[in-house]
């Protein structure tokens, strides 16, 4: 297990390389926008195909992130299918592939704004979770304070010798922490977004995810 430990009103928290939220203190794993089923999404309204392998590609991703902390604790932090219609969609293999990844566990469905409903999928469905010192929703309030959220799927960049690489990434300031994507296909949004920049302190930070962490100054 790879990442960028930090802490965030006294909650000790780690960024994981893959671009999960892991809090070792409370053996939690937290990862945003699945966006489960966006190929079959995209199929069904006619806006061009793509290869149907994202859900099965995601959930392999987040079974070994389980794997590697053995958290206790699952909170997906909305938008975990693409829409409603796409849960019902979902074949029985991955059906039971998430019956299994939640055997044992506590896990939190947040709603999002793609996945408004209930889902039937076992677990516990909330709007939000306050969990002392942090509040878990889906979009970023700018008062809040403790906040982690998704939603905007960040990604920032960084320059090399030979080129500019950018990735999703995890945007950290000193009240909260916006969480990037975790869906196989989802895009993203440049962290110098007059929206994010708007979010983020003067002092935050962006840690790009890939093969391990990578900690910048946020780009604005």
């Amino acid at each position: 297990m790879t990442g960028h430990p930090f802490t965030l009103h006294d909650a000790h928290l780690v960024a994981l390389a893959t671009g999960a939220l892991y809090w070792p203190d409370k053996n939690l794993l937290c990862v945003s926008d699945l966006h489960l089923g966006k190929s079959e999404r995209r199929a069904r309204l006619g806006t061009g195909a793509l290869p149907p392998y994202e859900t099965h590609d995601t959930l392999s991703r987040l079974e070994a992130d389980l794997h590697s902390t053995d958290a206790k604790t699952i909170i997906c932090l909305g938008d975990s299918f693409d829409d409603s219609a796409a849960v019902h969609a979902l074949s029985r293999a991955d059906k039971l592939r998430i019956t299994a990844l939640q055997a044992g566990r506590r896990w939190i469905w947040i709603e999002g704004n793609h996945d408004p409903g209930p889902i039937d999928l076992g677990g516990t469905h909330l709007g939000e979770l306050s969990l002392a010192p942090l509040t878990f929703r889906h979009i970023a309030q700018p008062a809040a304070r403790g906040e982690v959220s998704g939603h905007y799927h960040p990604k920032a960049s960084v320059r090399t010798r030979a080129r500019s690489v950018s990735r999703p990434a995890f945007l950290i300031d000193g009240d909260r922490i916006i969480l990037p994507a975790y869906g196989t296909y989802t895009g993203g949004l440049r962290s110098n977004d007059s929206t994010l920049a708007a979010l983020m302190s003067a002092g935050a930070i962006a840690v790009l995810t890939g093969p391990k962490t990578h900690a910048i100054p946020m780009p604005r």
